[in-house]
């Protein structure tokens, strides 16, 4: 072999070996670390085991110490050139295992940290290949420890020595040289990690004694729970036979239909912070939790039809999108499991003298073979429906109660039905909705629980389920997910109504 492609070689292994050493080392130094949250997301090929193997946490401590040691002792192997074929083979295997867990591929890269975009190909693969080919060629490839054995093996006298000439020894001591080239390159890998070290050591100490006025005063601490936190998962019932999950997505937020009251910018903030990914995130992780829904509008058929095909996933897709037959068509076509007549449309169509229309609507809804519900932000609009004869296979209704500080009643909001109304309260009449639809035999979908985030889940959740509504409809992000479940348990499991459940 020519030497360059040795050095060329020997650089790539030392490189390589950097990396898997370094990856080891402030795994160890990580106060906490553990591998368990990464092998509760996989969700290729044998996702199945590696979340079984997270539900042991004596299993999770044996792949943490694997992982850890194994990482730093074929990094050191990789390093110096010593049993570069054996540790090679074992690095392979373990990025094997990488890979299978998080490939690049569409659907299954949620939530891990990439340097750019990949597709199928990514550096874990790379490696992986250049360790098949470390582990294929010889140890007389490197500059290394192996090389340097090899050589005394064959050097080691079995007859009386001859005289060595001054040319041989320097030739000895320049190859010993060579093989030993990694032994500086170890002690930059040393300095680098102690660099590290220190300007981490700096910052946290920064952060924590150095905090300037502004942020002092503002900063808040968030808990983003995980799925390590889910007390279980959220229990379900049925609308006409759909299996629905008692807690359901909205999909406002996903959408970037935030209300926010005067806060003119959130709808563009939450447009630009749910991206595809981030949206398919929340959706891969409400399921995980138990939540199989989500309610939203049929404009969003392409992300959900995104979301099925790319991670398999089963969320069921309630459309509004019952106001026209264009709507309704549309949302057909997008995979809804059942659409129902917006609260907003169900209140203009009944403003207007028009309840026949709803009717026409739903006769079209199940013209398709699926459920056909009813929604409404005001209590007359339900009223004017069942008066009609008009029962649907379900209500979608708003429920919450008036005690936040947002909350005013406008008189000439009560009475007319247009598009300038205050963005500050959907249930107008909250005592009134509990004891009239107390009295509906079909099941109720309660949504603007929290007044549009301006109620505490616990206090929503629970108003809610205690006078009546039998599923609700919460709009989530990411880091809200886990939490509103586990609200959601915990007042299920404590609920006291009066109303029986429908559904």
């Amino acid at each position: 072999m020519k030497k360059y492609l040795i050095w060329l070689l020997t650089t790539l292994r030392i490189l390589v070996g950097w990396h898997f050493l370094y990856e080891g080392i402030i795994k160890l130094m990580t106060p906490g670390w553990t591998s368990k949250l990464y092998l509760m997301g996989s969700t290729w090929l044998f996702s199945g085991i590696f979340q079984k193997m997270a539900e042991s946490q004596m299993i999770v401590s044996i792949v943490d110490f694997l992982n850890i040691w194994g990482l730093i002792l074929i990094g050191i192997s990789l390093f110096i050139g010593l049993a570069v074929r054996w540790s090679s083979i074992a690095g392979a295997i373990l990025l094997l295992f990488y890979f299978v867990a998080y490939p690049p591929i569409p659907g299954h890269t949620f939530g891990t940290a990439t340097e750019g975009s990949y597709l199928w190909v990514n550096k874990n693969l790379i490696e992986l290949a250049l360790l098949i080919v470390f582990a294929a060629v010889s140890s007389a490839s490197f500059f290394g420890i192996d090389r340097l054995i090899k050589r005394w093996k064959e050097e080691k006298p079995h007859a009386p020595v001859p005289p060595v000439k001054k040319e041989s020894l320097t030739l000895q001591r320049r190859q010993m040289l060579r093989d030993l080239i990694s032994i500086p390159f170890l002690g930059a890998f040393a300095y680098a990690v102690y660099r590290k070290r220190k300007w981490d050591s700096y910052e946290r100490k920064f952060l924590a004694e150095n905090t300037d006025a502004l942020s002092g005063a503002t900063l808040k601490t968030f808990t983003f729970s995980s799925l390590d936190d889910l007390k279980g998962q959220v229990p379900r019932g049925s609308i006409a036979g759909i299996e629905l999950s008692r807690l359901i997505m909205g999909g406002n937020l996903i959408g970037g239909w935030s209300h926010a009251r005067d806060l003119i910018y959130t709808d563009k903030l939450v447009k630009a912070y749910h991206t595809d990914e981030k949206v398919m995130m929340t959706m891969q992780l409400a399921e995980k939790c138990g939540i199989n829904a989500i309610l939203t509008n049929p404009a969003l058929c392409r992300i959900i039809n995104k979301y099925w095909k790319e991670t398999g996933g089963k969320m069921k897709f309630i459309s509004d999108g019952g106001g026209s037959e264009e709507s309704i068509r549309n949302s057909v076509n997008g995979g809804a499991c059942t659409v129902y007549v917006h609260g907003g449309d169900a209140d203009r169509l009944v403003y207007n003298g028009k309840v026949d229309q709803i009717a026409k609507n739903l006769e079209i809804i199940r013209s398709y073979g699926m459920p056909a519900g009813i929604g409404a932000h005001r209590l007359e609009t339900i009223i004017a429906c069942v008066e009609a004869g008009i029962i649907p296979d379900y209500w979608v209704k708003t429920i919450h109660h008036h005690n936040y500080w947002s909350a005013k009643v406008d008189l000439e909001r009560q009475t007319t039905v247009d598009e300038g109304y205050k963005d500050n309260m959907w249930d107008f009449t909250p005592r009134e909705t509990i004891e009239f639809m107390s009295r509906l035999e079909q099941p109720w979908i309660g949504y603007k629980i929290l007044a549009a985030g301006a109620i505490r889940p616990e206090d929503g959740f629970r108003y809610a389920f205690s006078n009546g509504a039998d599923f609700v409809c919460v709009g989530m992000y990411d880091f809200q997910v886990v939490e509103d479940c586990n609200i959601a348990l915990d007042t299920l499991a404590n609920v006291n109504r009066t109303r029986p459940w429908r559904g």
